[in-house]
């Protein structure tokens, strides 16, 4: 099994302005909201291996919370799962903006392609590196979206703080047993 998680809330998220790469801590809310998740993991019980993260200190330690809660391995963080640049315009206000005025803020982010490709490439590594494990993926809002839309051919839809979205590993690309 392998499936994405995004890090609990910060108070950028809270605020809703452009996160990005810049490294903002989880605050208590979302501390709460990675000990909930993993709660509800544990009580669903799929027999979790282990978690991997983004680099960024938010995903490491909602990915820490959700280890420790469940008793297994917090493995290793990997670049490729890191969220998408937004450039100059990180730590921007998104709170009430129009769409046009949205647009013009991501004219300077990371083009989704390449959002997807690395998120793709993030996932095929976890793969081969613990092939046939049941693995949590702690990343981030907009890596997650798009590569998710992506590998299954939908449109791009938010995903909560701390919630998990289960992927088919068939079409990550690397067989989970190989």
């Amino acid at each position: 099994m392998l499936a994405f998680m995004r890090h609990g809330q910060t108070d950028w998220n809270q605020a809703a302005r452009l996160q990005g790469r810049a490294d903002i801590p989880l605050n208590e809310v979302g501390r709460e909201q990675a000990l909930e998740a993993a709660r509800l993991l544990r009580d669903a019980d799929p027999g979790w291996d282990l978690v991997v993260t983004s680099p960024l200190g938010r995903a490491r330690e909602t990915g820490r919370i959700v280890a420790e809660e469940l008793g297994i391995e917090l493995g290793p963080a990997y670049e490729d799962l890191v969220e998408r640049s937004f450039g100059a315009n990180e730590g921007q206000s998104v709170a009430g903006i129009s769409l046009e005025d949205y647009e013009r803020l991501l004219t300077v982010a990371e083009p989704e392609d390449e959002v997807v490709a690395r998120g793709v490439g993030g996932l095929r590594e976890v793969q081969r590196e613990f092939p046939g494990r049941n693995v949590l993926v702690v990343a981030h809002g907009t890596l997650i979206r798009f590569t998710v839309a992506f590998l299954h051919g939908t449109e791009p839809r938010r995903v909560r703080n701390a919630e998990v979205v289960p992927l088919d590993e068939a079409l990550v690309g690397v067989p989970s047993h190989s």
